[in-house]
Order: C-alpha cells, then structure tokens, then sequence
C-alpha cells in the first residue's frame, strides 16, 4: 500500500517538524484517552526543555505530573514500569532519551514487554509505545547508534522509523491504539526547523493536517516515482537519497524511493512490486552494514524477487566500526551523497 499527498494542498496546509507533530500527536491521545501517560528522564520538571529534544514542552501545563512522571535516571525503571503499567490496562509513551540507552532495559523489553503476550494466551496485552532518539550527531560511540535491528530480531515487537512530519504524528497515535509494544525510533537531526544547519540546511517541516488522522503501522510509502533502480531509505539517509535521486533524474536515471516507515511487521508489498518495476535495489541506512535491516531485506528481495533482478543486490550503511568522536571522521562512516551516489552509479556500469 502507498501514500501520496497532493503537493498543491501541501503549499497552501500549515507545516510542522517532527518534534511539534509528535507533541500534538501525544496531546491528542492524551484528551482522548486517560489511560495514556508519559513517563522518562527530565520530561516534566519545571522550567526544562520538555525532554531531550523538546517533543514534551508545555505538556505538563495541560496534563500536570500525574500523566507526565519524571524519573530517576535509570532505563530500567522506565521501560519496568511501563511494560508493568500496559500490562495493568495502561497505555504508556515512554522515552529514551537516546536510543543507545534502550541496552540497558533489554530484558524489560526482549522478554517481558515482547513475550507477556504469547505466553499469557492473548489474555495479557501490552500496549506500551518506546520513543528513542538515533543517529550520528557528533556525540560519540555511546550516543550515536542506531540500534533498530536488534529489535526488528525480536517477535512480539512491532519497530518504526519515521523520517517527517506527517507520517510521524500518524503513526504515533497508532502505536499507543496497538495493544503490542511499538518502538518508534527518530533521527536526531530531523526534530529542528526548516534549514537546521546540522542537518544540512534540510526543510525539516512537512504538512501535517488539523483533522484527526492516523497513519497504519507495516505501510511504506513511495517518496518518489521511477523505474530505474529502487533505494529503500530512512531516517535522514531518505533524504539523501532523494538528494540523489534529483541529481541522477538529471543524467536521465529515475530512481523510485521508498520509505518503509514500518520495519517490522514490513511492507513486502509495495518493495517488491518496486522491484519488479525497476529490477534494481538499493538498501541505505545508518546502521551498520553487517547486521543492519538492509540485510534482512535484501535476503527477502533475493528469496522472491530473484529473477526480476537485472543488477547485484547494493546496501549503504555505516562502517562496521564504532561511531568515531571526531564530527570529521564520523561523516565519513555514515552513509554520504557521495557514496549512495556513486553506488547507484555501479549498478549501470
């Protein structure tokens, strides 16, 4: 299934970032449903910044510190007491701060939060949505993962990655209605404003309309249409690749880009009917190549799409090497322009 906004609405709708999609988002299903809390470090305390990346700011204002719990720092307790509250009839939004801390609560979510269901025989559910912050943003090895293919390994969890404004907030509320665990993991260089220099001077704002709407998990969404070669992107390497994709149009190679949104339960669908069209694909993320989700896909695509291939299976990723702390050395690890460039280039050699 496929998801195309009219552009000519777009230019004449109001536009938000990530991080105001998603507070109004959480705001809505907090009106709507009492049952849904926020709980993480520095989220609610008074004069903060409204979490890491303000997504909360001016929350605790409407809701107060009853929905909104602050708490010590410590990932265990957060994801422990969320996994507890869903299990009891709530409906947590809980957050991390980055990513990379969710190794600290493997065992909350790996065997409790991902199994209670299966093992209770659908008579206990767990309604609990994760928000973790990833990429490479010039803060480290320890800050800078991104961590999405060790829970795509795991059943019983459902994993998102957004990558704008719209689909964001869309898929947000239907996490907190799924009665599974949904992590939903977002780039840190895509919460700002338009033109946010660390991002590249990217319009980091989409249309996000007023009326309710929800956005399905396990739907991808074709970015742009092509017939060439497929690049199946998130995060902010989907707009590199789109980048690309513009530059290539230019020598007359038309790429069809599709972003996933949902990596686990995927969209088979719609990548492999893309394949079949353009008989060649390209995996881009920035997680590391050994490992990363790019290989579970390209194993699909290479299990029932085999013989509409007219070039090698290619993916872009990080090095496998720990995220360097040096902003000059990390940009060279990460999947570039340059690279998912020259790498499509490749595949008409």
């Amino acid at each position: 299934m496929t998801q195309m906004i009219d552009e000519q609405q777009v230019a004449t709708q109001r536009k938000l970032t990530i991080a105001e999609a998603l507070r109004e988002g959480i705001a809505e299903e907090m009106r709507r449903d009492e049952s849904v809390f926020l709980i993480g470090e520095d989220i609610g305390i008074e004069g903060g910044f409204g979490g890491a990346f303000g997504v909360y700011l001016g929350l605790t204002d409407e809701f107060g510190h009853d929905r909104i719990v602050d708490t010590p720092i410590s990932e265990k307790v957060i994801a422990g007491a969320a996994t507890g509250a869903a299990m009891m009839g709530m409906r947590p939004i809980a957050d991390m701060q980055y990513a990379d801390f969710l190794f600290e609560c493997m065992d909350e979510l790996v065997n409790q939060a991902a199994k209670m269901r299966y093992m209770s025989g659908g008579k206990v559910r767990v309604p609990m949505v994760m928000r973790a912050p990833v990429g490479a943003t010039a803060r480290g090895a320890q800050h800078g993962q991104c961590p999405e293919s060790y829970f795509i390994h795991v059943p019983g969890l459902k994993v998102v990655c957004v990558s704008d404004a719209y689909h964001a907030k869309g898929i947000l509320k239907s996490a907190v209605r799924d009665d599974n665990p949904v992590l939903i993991f977002e780039h840190k260089l895509l919460y700002g404003s338009k033109g946010r220099a660390s991002a590249g001077g990217l319009d980091l704002t989409a249309y996000v309309p007023e009326e309710e709407y929800l956005f399905p998990i396990g739907k991808a969404v074709i970015k742009r249409e092509g017939r060439d070669v497929t690049i199946v992107a998130t995060h902010i390497s989907l707009y590199r690749s789109m980048q690309v994709a513009t530059e290539l149009a230019q020598a007359g190679i038309e790429c069809e880009v599709i972003d996933p949104i949902t990596l686990n339960p995927f969209d088979k669908e719609t990548l492999f009917a893309s394949v079949q069209k353009t008989g060649r694909l390209v995996i881009v993320h920035e997680d590391t190549l050994t490992g990363g989700w790019g290989a579970e896909v390209a194993a699909l695509v290479a299990e029932h799409c085999l013989f509409y291939l007219e070039a090698p299976i290619k993916r872009v990723a990080t090095f496998d090497t720990v995220l360097p702390a040096a902003p000059s050395l990390e940009q060279v690890v990460v999947p570039t322009v340059e690279r998912i460039k020259a790498t499509i280039l490749s595949l008409f050699d």
